[in-house]
């Protein structure tokens, strides 16, 4: 399944609680649901029992998973839709509706 994000690309949220924040980076895709987890979004906390890595156990606080419509494309600033046309060298690669640049 094709979709408009990929991990690294810059995305502000367009629905929820983090609707306000500033555009962040895509840290992971989740294919199989939709999903991608963004840097700063979404934070959840986690209480953990002690272990090797904790030794005293405790909250920790990590991002979980946004689903994809909440999340828009940055490009140059601008939250922009994404499309999917033929390049000059016939391949097909994604580019911003808002302007109709290339997006790499």
């Amino acid at each position: 399944m094709k979709l408009h994000i990929k991990k690294g690309d810059l995305v502000k949220a367009i629905a929820g609680a983090d609707k306000s924040k500033d555009p962040a980076k895509v840290l992971k895709v989740i294919r199989k649901d939709s999903k991608v987890i963004v840097e700063g979004y979404n934070i959840v906390s986690r209480h953990t029992k002690p272990n090797a890595e904790f030794p005293d156990g405790g909250i920790i606080k990590k991002e979980a998973p946004i689903h994809i419509s909440n999340v828009a494309l940055v490009v140059n600033g601008n939250a922009t839709k994404v499309g999917r046309k033929l390049n000059e060298k016939g391949k097909l690669q994604r580019f911003a509706k808002a302007t109709g640049e290339f997006i790499n």
